[in-house]
């Protein structure tokens, strides 16, 4: 038979049908006696997952653990301990920033705190005066009240100048720019007396512990990636080099803007690629295939369609739903047939089921 392009004819369809159903009648549905292993052709059944082409996306290893560091005031940056390339430990002092008003509010804030202390503990102590005097008769109830109150009120601005000055100290605190974690000085930013606006950026700290590249990928592939996937990295430096495997454990939600690219961060293993290295992330976008059989394997009888599968050298009906005829295939609804079974397409004159058979 010569190849048939495109879709059948409906009548041709059923002309080769009957003729299959016909040839594959002997003994109906019952049980061979013979004892006869029948000689088959069969045929692989197609279709299920496909992957497509593995399509690679550039990205730049970075450190998995960063830091871009400021300052939280305005000033002038007097002191950067700390050189480009520097490895540095959790605590260790990286600027400092000098700004004229600072320790002068933290002094007087302490000193208007201890002013204030004086004045409560004078009027603490002028009210158990004034309570005892009050047990003789001496001070009216009125008089104490007042006393009471005065004291009361120095108590509350005392709380007061005590938040002052710890507002002051922190700022104090705050001009000096300390390492969050232990890593290497990636890049400076300011120089020294340099004027720092509050917030700006003053240096980068990047952490040797971990590493991950950043992706950005269209919106059609999001649905063939996954947290937890695994992909392919490859050093753009090196083609000769073996990939590195890859695990994606971030994807970015959609977006509504049109044509925009969504980011996939990948994380890489320990010891693997440096910061800074190019490289490209392997994705392979997976779909859905038809599942097929061979036209001459279709069966059909008075009630439905199917065909014969063989397992261990055993021939088994298998009821198939048909969809559409392409070619010299026939595409069929999954459902007992998975792709990779063995489908009976020649021999089946004398092939009933449950027979053995021998495979040629």
């Amino acid at each position: 038979m010569s190849p048939i392009k495109g879709s059948l004819p409906l009548t041709f369809i059923s002309l080769v049908l009957a003729i299959v159903s016909l040839a594959g009648c002997r003994g109906g549905t019952a049980e061979s006696t013979d004892t006869e292993v029948v000689s088959v052709r069969v045929a692989d059944v197609t279709g299920g997952q496909v992957e497509e082409i593995p399509l690679r996306f550039s990205g730049i290893v970075r450190a998995a653990q960063r830091a871009t560091l400021t300052f939280q005031l305005s000033g002038t940056l007097k002191e950067r301990p700390v050189e480009l390339g520097q490895m540095v430990q959790p605590g260790d002092t990286l600027a400092r920033l000098y700004n004229p008003a600072l320790e002068p509010a933290r002094d007087s804030a302490a000193a208007k705190l201890e002013e204030l202390r004086t004045q409560y503990d004078q009027a603490q102590r002028e009210w158990e005066r004034s309570a005892r005097l009050h047990q003789r008769g001496v001070v009216s109830e009125q008089n104490l009240e007042q006393i009471a109150a005065r004291r009361d009120s120095l108590r509350a601005s005392m709380a007061t100048a005590e938040a002052s000055l710890a507002e002051a100290t922190r700022l104090l605190e705050e001009s000096v720019l300390k390492a969050p974690f232990g890593g290497r000085v990636e890049a400076l930013l300011v120089e020294r007396d340099e004027f720092v606006s509050a917030g700006q950026p003053v240096m980068r700290l990047s952490s040797p512990l971990g590493r991950e590249v950043e992706v950005r990928v269209p919106a059609h592939l999001l649905s063939h990636v996954r947290v937890g996937l695994e992909l392919p990295v490859w050093q753009v430096q090196d083609r000769n080099r073996a990939a590195e495997t890859g695990t994606i454990i971030e994807i970015a939600q959609g977006s509504s803007i049109r044509g925009e690219l969504h980011p996939v961060l990948v994380s890489l293993p320990p010891n693997s690629l440096a910061a800074g290295e190019p490289v490209e992330v392997g994705i392979t976008p997976v779909r859905e295939s038809a599942v097929t059989v061979p036209l001459l394997a279709v069966m059909r009888d008075a009630t439905s369609t199917s065909v014969f599968r063989v397992t261990d050298n055993t021939a088994r009906r298998v009821p198939v739903t048909i969809d559409r005829v392409v070619g010299e295939r026939v595409m069929v609804h999954p459902g007992e047939l998975m792709p990779g079974d063995q489908v009976v397409y020649a021999g089946m004159t004398r092939l009933v089921d449950g027979d053995t058979v021998e495979v040629r």
